[in-house]
């Protein structure tokens, strides 16, 4: 008895020890591990995953292959060490195939320092909707004018539904979006290090048939909040609670920048990194937009039509 009393007390002395340790090495580990993020998006180095997949051999794998898996939210990649270039002159040109993936959400939130001075920043946030928050099979015209490549998006999975949350717990809702972009670069070649960049439209998060918790909508629904008509039955009552009941379908902006890193000359594919600022959701005109600042790959093709 005394013999398993002493094994016991060893075994928790043991696991308190190990626990003291890691406390006192998890700042440093913190530090490690933000380090090697902040690496990743200075390389550009997020078009690399472990386990990188073409397009050919995406192509090449039947629906059930692909069910389950997440490789429907994956973008394709094209093999490391291609440094071709992709001339568009002479005919018309259509980008076609465009995948889209964000790897990080962060969303601007305003706070104040030791100082008392108000302050911008952009923090880290945690994805709450599962993997279908990448654009795919995005396409539009490429045109070559004044010495300058133009992208026009027409078609395509062009917006997702998303939703991330931050430090502090509150769920930000988003429509990731490249409607209607708008793309311009310098050069009339597609090569590693070309740049492109433009506007594009954020349509509402919500539909006009969206209903809220108390039955007010745009197209359909009631005027005002049924239940509190106590407080909405004269001016002061109704400027409280105008925000939400004028439901509005907004269209917003936001600005995009891609960096071509590999091109595949012989397929006409090219892949590399990109960075999206643009408004979230305003909850149907009730609230203010916050900034979302998207990170991640992007990969398309180029075909002449």
């Amino acid at each position: 008895m005394f013999f398993k009393v002493c094994v016991i007390f060893a075994v928790l002395a043991c696991a308190f020890g190990f626990r003291a340790q890691m406390k006192a090495e998890m700042p440093s580990f913190k530090k490690a591990i933000a380090a090697g993020v902040a690496g990743i998006f200075a390389t550009g180095a997020l078009n690399m995953p472990a386990h990188a997949i073409s397009s050919s051999e995406l192509r090449s794998l039947s629906y059930l292959q692909v069910k389950g898996t997440g490789l429907a939210n994956r973008c394709p990649d094209v093999p490391a060490g291609e440094d071709g270039s992709i001339s568009i002159s002479g005919g018309k040109y259509k980008i076609v195939d465009m995948c889209i993936e964000p790897k990080s959400w962060q969303v601007e939130e305003v706070s104040t320092n030791k100082k008392g001075e108000t302050v911008k920043e952009f923090v880290n946030t945690k994805l709450m909707t599962r993997q279908t928050y990448s654009l795919a099979d995005v396409e539009g015209t490429l045109e070559s004018q004044g010495g300058k490549l133009v992208f026009s998006e027409k078609d395509g999975i062009d917006y997702a539904a998303t939703t991330v949350q931050t430090p502090g717990g509150e769920r930000v809702p988003l429509l990731f979006s490249v409607k209607n972009l708008v793309a311009t670069g310098n050069g009339d070649k597609i090569k590693p290090g070309f740049e492109m960049g433009g506007s594009f439209t954020v349509p509402s998060y919500r539909t006009g048939l969206f209903l809220d918790p108390k039955g007010r909508g745009t197209t359909t629904g009631y005027d005002m909040a049924v239940a509190l008509p106590g407080i909405q039955g004269g001016l002061e009552g109704d400027k409280e609670l105008f925000k939400e009941n004028n439901k509005r379908f907004e269209v917003l902006k936001g600005d995009i920048e891609f960096a071509v890193q590999h091109v595949n000359a012989e397929d006409g594919e090219f892949d590399g990194v990109f960075v999206s600022n643009q408004p979230s959701d305003t909850d149907m005109g009730a609230k203010v937009p916050k900034n979302i600042l998207l990170k991640g790959i992007f990969y398309g093709r180029v075909e002449k039509q």
